[in-house]
């Protein structure tokens, strides 16, 4: 395959710090200046007409893959895992109190961590527990589960089919055996292709596969030897992630001689290649970071407007208010994002208390809701209604972001500005995060805090 349409010498220059934009305003933005009361009046005060969306953070890994940015804690102890499951049942007890759990749930999320790091036993008390407080559910609610292949088995899977779950998205981030031992996580192929057969099996439909480019010795040949691998298991979605590397937040990430790491050109060079390969093998480009199989929800949401953006990625269901429940986890409402304690003693301590494990968030501002708007039109579609902003928020566009607008002046080449809307090119779509930047009022010259978006 040609690369065509891009000089990737030149195209590399726009490699530098900024968000993914699973939010907006970022999680860095997140303080305690937003209350542990205002949060609960938030809560409180949401509509009994809007859905909800659950989201359960499950930390325990058995060891550690070096390239996570994922809050995690490493154990293989039963006591932590069991007490875990029990301070999750006291924090839905104590949520039920705050929220109306007759709501509709049109979507659940298990992530982590490993979820399956807990065996079918104890998936089932957690559902159970889950499903005692949150009854109705959707007939077509999304049910998943983040699944590393390496824990998991039957009796799991039979779980998960029993009590609707009809997604799982499968770790695996590169097939190459070099790669796989210096990022800590050896997974042959013949433990993701059986585990890929499980599910299948019993009838979940919706399979979706996490690879990730710009690993340690990765290069263009080694990953599309990966991508022909993957083919073979027909999943119906993938993610295909730029690794994030944050030495100075994740210890472990500090384990890569980083002149290992691919340069800027080579991971273009992939990302180029990956887009190309999976188009011309059946699949659509979702956002910024997904394909999807044209009969996929994924591609249906993203025709009929309904394609959201938050925390675990690109989803179907927009217009839920998010409630995390677990360690670390996130909420977002309409006009508030909500995290839980990280530190597991603090987590425990709240519940104790019988307070909900809130840590930290934010109140948005007029300002924040219509950037947020603008942003993730950008990151979902590529695409923005500029009159449909106008009038829903009462803005004239131009003179509202004319200092947005100079900044995409540097992207001239790959942004179609009109007076109806701002379309990004196909060329444009690989620096979505660099034009997203430009319309967010919290970016401060030089950001050190990102990752690289090249």
């Amino acid at each position: 395959m040609k690369n065509s349409f891009i000089n990737f010498d030149e195209f590399a220059k726009y490699s530098k710090p900024g968000p993914r934009y699973t939010s907006y305003p970022t999680a860095l933005e997140f303080s305690e200046e937003f209350s542990y009361q205002s949060y609960i009046n938030e809560l409180k005060n949401q509509s009994d007409q809007t859905p909800l969306s659950l989201y359960f953070h499950f930390p325990f890994c058995r060891s550690a893959c070096y390239f996570c940015g994922c809050n995690v804690i490493y154990t293989s102890k039963k006591d932590k895992m069991d007490r875990y499951i029990d301070y999750l049942e006291k924090e839905l007890e104590i949520l039920s109190k705050l929220v109306n759990t007759k709501r509709v749930v049109t979507q659940m999320h298990f992530g982590g961590g490993t979820p399956t790091f807990y065996d079918a036993k104890e998936l089932e008390r957690i559902i159970k527990a889950i499903k005692s407080h949150f009854k109705n559910f959707s007939k077509d609610a999304e049910i998943s589960c983040e699944i590393d292949p390496r824990f998991l088995n039957e009796d799991q899977v039979k779980i998960f089919v029993e009590n609707g779950f009809n997604r799982v998205s499968f770790g695996v981030q590169d097939f190459n055996d070099l790669v796989q031992t210096e990022i800590h996580r050896i997974q042959p192929f013949e433990t993701t292709q059986n585990a890929v057969n499980l599910v299948r099996k019993y009838g979940i439909k919706s399979v979706n596969m996490d690879l990730i480019y710009g690993l340690p010795y990765q290069n263009l040949d080694s990953f599309k030897n990966t991508l022909e691998l993957s083919l073979k298991l027909n999943t119906d979605r993938y993610a295909i992630f730029n690794y994030a590397h944050v030495p100075w937040i994740k210890k472990s990430m500090r384990k890569f001689d980083e002149a290992t790491l691919p340069t800027p050109k080579v991971k273009l060079e992939i990302l180029k290649f990956t887009h190309d390969f999976l188009t011309q093998n059946g699949y659509k480009m979702i956002g910024m970071d997904h394909y999807a199989k044209p009969e996929d929800e994924l591609f249906k949401a993203l025709k009929n407007g309904s394609l959201h953006r938050n925390f675990q990625g690109y989803t179907t269901k927009s217009g839920a208010n998010l409630i995390g429940v677990g360690l670390t986890s996130i909420g977002e409402g309409q006009r508030h994002y909500a995290q839980n304690f990280k530190d597991l003693n603090e987590y425990e301590n709240a519940i104790d208390n019988n307070k909900l494990p809130f840590c930290k968030g934010i109140l948005l501002k007029d300002e924040d809701i219509l950037r947020k708007a603008v942003i993730m039109g950008l990151m979902s579609n590529f695409y923005l209604d500029i009159s449909r902003i106008e009038d829903k928020f009462n803005v004239n566009f131009k003179e509202h972001f004319r200092h947005s607008l100079e900044k995409l002046k540097e992207y001239d080449n790959f942004v179609n500005v009109s007076e109806k809307c701002i379309e990004i090119t196909q060329t444009g779509t690989l620096l979505i995060r660099n034009i997203a930047m430009c319309f967010d009022e919290y970016m401060k010259e030089n950001e050190k805090r990102f990752s690289k978006t090249v």
